[in-house]
Formats: C-alpha cells, structure tokens, sequence
C-alpha cells in the first residue's frame, strides 16, 4: 500500500493569503501546504481522504487518473470543498464516485451540494454515491477499514486506520477506547497545528506525547500552520521516529 500526502496545510493553506511571516515567504517547497488530505493507492484501488477546496490540482498533481473512492473525516469546508471536482472522475469512469461519510457530514454535504442530490439533475453535475460509516470497521474492494472517533472540540471526526497505518486530522481529544485501535500500527499520521494552546487541534508538544503514549514506531505531524515555523527547523527539534509530513511525501506500508 501506498499513501501520498496531497497536502499537509491547515485551512488556510500555507502560504497564506497576503501574510509576509518567515514562513510564508520561505523558499522552501516543503513549507509550501495545500490543505490536508492524502491518497492510499493498493490492489484495492484508489482512495482520497477529504476532497479539499485544492482537490483539483491535487488529483492533477499526483497523477491521479482513477478514483474508487473518497473517505470524508468531517465536514469542514477545508476538508469537503473541492468535492464538485469529482465530476472529471465521472466522466472518464462512467459512473458515480462512492463517498463514504457519517450521517451528520452526509447532510452537510447534501445541504452544500445541494445540487448533486436535486430531482432534476442538471448535466454534468458530481455522481455522488453517499455511503454511511459510523464506529463498525467496513471494506472497500476487500481492503477493511477501521474508523477511529477522535474530538475536534466538540465535533465528532473520523479518523482511518488500514492495516498498519492510521491517518488522523483535527483532533484535540481521543478518548481511552478510540486509542486502543491505533495501537499496534506502524505508522500514525497525527495533527500538530503549531506550538501553541489551540482550542481544538493538538499543539505540537501534544501530538508528540500521544505519539509516545502510543508507542508508534513512525509518526508523521500533519495539518501543520504556519504558525509552527520554518519545516527544517522544526524538524531539527523532534525526536526519533518523529517528522513532519510535507506535500508530496509519499510512504510504502
């Protein structure tokens, strides 16, 4: 299995508009962030974790040329926006994408693209086949899927573990039981926004001492702001087994 990081921004993106910080004026393109998302491509297809308002130039960017699905964390608009864009996968594959979403992010999708669900269905609008997840493990193509609840204050967010990896944004809370799920993976793809007290992501320093507790091998730290500071040297500050994830990074598990 292959995972790709689409993008590693907060929701803003990084750079962000009109901002001249260190960060945002960087040459670096590792500090350059698309809003986070990430694509695992194994025998059982092609899968896009959020559709986010850079959805576009992310599917273009990573060459992405057939999609057998999309996994919705939330509802957000920095995680669901760019979902319209699906409609090139509709066209070329003849046939509706599968979305697989909670109750409460189908109806904010349903209530956003409201057009999509319409009695009267205008052409070319995104084929959008909503499929509903909750806590219960599920399968695409064979290949299951674990959902893990973590708290984004006080909004629900899933969470995804396949195999040995687990991949969560937006948190600043996951309860005792929703651990022991990601316990055991080899790789945990965990949000650090910055360094910061944030009243619903975890900082770094929180990030880190949950990557600990959880005796992860491999952490990567995603949904990164600009605020956390330049990526090289950050990452001169983690400990091992620790890094921050950057747009394009891309992992065999």
């Amino acid at each position: 299995m292959k995972v790709t990081f689409l993008g590693t921004g907060t929701s803003q993106g990084v750079p962000v508009i009109a901002c001249g910080c260190e960060v945002c004026t960087s040459s670096n393109p590792k500090d350059n962030r698309l809003r986070s998302s990430i694509f695992i491509s194994s025998p059982a297809g092609n899968i896009v974790v959020d559709t986010t308002p850079d959805f576009r130039y992310q599917m273009l960017r990573a060459r992405v040329k057939h999609l057998e699905a999309v996994l919705i964390t939330h509802s957000h608009k920095d995680h669901i926006a760019g979902m319209d864009d699906i409609r090139a996968f509709n066209y070329f594959q003849q046939g509706a994408i599968d979305i697989y979403a909670t109750d409460f992010s189908q109806n904010v999708i349903m209530r956003e693209f409201a057009y999509a669900f319409a009695d009267f269905k205008y052409p070319g609008i995104p084929e959008i086949n909503l499929k509903t997840i909750d806590d219960t493990p599920f399968e695409i193509n064979g290949l299951t899927i674990t959902p893990i609840q973590v708290m984004h204050y006080k909004m629900p967010v899933m969470g995804f573990r396949v195999h040995d990896f687990t991949y969560i944004t937006d948190a600043n809370f996951i309860a005792p039981e929703e651990k022991e799920k990601i316990r055991g993976s080899k790789v945990l793809v965990l949000n650090a926004l910055r360094k910061e007290t944030h009243i619903s992501h975890f900082t770094l320093d929180e990030a880190i001492a949950l990557g600990r507790e959880l005796d992860v091998p491999q952490v990567y730290f995603t949904h990164i702001s600009h605020q956390m500071g330049l990526h090289d040297d950050v990452m001169k500050e983690l400990p091992d087994g620790m890094a921050l994830a950057y747009d394009g990074l891309t992992l065999e598990i």
